[in-house]
């Protein structure tokens, strides 16, 4: 297969690329002008300049084609304001459609988000079943995904054969922006003494790359496939990247109770002091947002890393390009 993937730069869609090569399929990866080649390093790819909010350009890259990967996306929602957060992910996937449909590509997998999920109630599991449950104000990131995952909805009662990944949160090589491996950062730098009381779902950057192939293979139009991992306590992923750098782990966990107050305090003070969480980040952070991955296991071949391993390949990656 021919296969074009949206966001190449960034560290799903590069691990994306490179697990399409892996399996043979010739690849076109499209960046902005503007963006950063790094990710990209070691791969042999056809580079082409797009944008998904500019659908002339969009329809130039998928001449050719048969498998749309679309995995450009606003996500690092801590640091960009909700209207640009809304204009790439919602309108950029519109976009990302017509052009899917005019082009008459053969399958259009998109990257959506565990976020565009929800908070489970407490005890249970993320998955395929679950609805965004926020206010769009207390998420704007995950709700601008739950959009754009009915915008694909319609694609598909057009007649567009498509299928939807939801990756939890990723860790692992080729995260140039510094999303999962923002974590890393913080415990080098020592700035992780505490951990937030909640958890959350950790999927090896390498598994969502084959993940997302899996998907185009063997994914069942319209469906719905989360793409996870390890379920860990905040304290357990920071001790975990601590011991893989050989740094001190976090002191203590922050009470439940406190982090209202941290919340306020952060979306009070944001414009004149620079926290490592955005008060979105806070509020989450506090809750256990586990998921289940079975459905993409069972039906995919999906494969789960451990968390350590993923950390350890992050870390690896950076360090060989004197990052870390």
């Amino acid at each position: 297969m021919k296969a074009l993937v949206t966001g190449a730069t960034g560290c799903v869609g590069a691990n994306v690329v490179a697990a399409l090569l892996r399996r043979g399929h010739a690849v076109r990866a499209m960046h902005r002008s503007t963006s950063k080649l790094d990710a990209l390093d070691g791969l042999e790819v056809e580079r082409v300049v797009g944008n998904i909010l500019d659908p002339p350009s969009l329809m130039r890259a998928m001449e050719g084609c048969d498998w749309v990967f679309h995995v450009a996306a606003v996500s690092d929602y801590w640091r960009t304001p909700p209207e640009v957060i809304y204009r790439v992910n919602v309108e950029g996937t519109r976009n990302v459609v017509e052009a899917a449909l005019r082009t008459g590509v053969r399958r259009l997998i998109y990257t959506s988000s565990v976020g565009a999920l929800g908070v489970p109630r407490t005890g249970r599991l993320l998955d395929e079943t679950c609805v965004f449950n926020l206010p769009p104000h207390r998420f704007p990131y995950g709700h601008s995904k739950h959009l754009a995952e009915e915008v694909v909805q319609e694609g598909v009662r057009r007649g567009l054969d498509a299928v939807i990944v939801n990756p939890a949160a990723v860790m692992g090589p080729r995260d140039v922006h510094w999303i999962g491996g923002s974590v890393l950062q913080e415990v080098q730098r020592g700035k992780a003494w505490f951990a937030p009381p909640g958890g959350t779902c950790w999927a090896a950057a390498t598994d969502v790359g084959e993940g997302h192939v899996l998907a185009a293979e063997r994914g069942r139009t319209g469906e719905r496939y989360l793409l996870g991992g390890e379920n860990l306590t905040h304290r357990q992923a920071l001790e975990t990247v601590a011991q893989v750098l050989g740094r001190r782990g976090p002191w203590f966990t922050l009470p439940r109770w406190t982090m209202g107050g941290l919340e306020r305090f952060v979306r009070l003070t944001r414009r004149f002091v620079r926290f490592p969480l955005s008060p979105e980040q806070v509020w989450l952070s506090a809750r256990e947002i586990y998921c289940d991955s079975r459905k993409a296991v069972q039906e995919l071949g999906y494969p789960q890393t451990p968390f350590r391993v993923a950390v350890e390949e992050a870390y690896r990656w950076y360090r060989e390009r004197g990052w870390m």
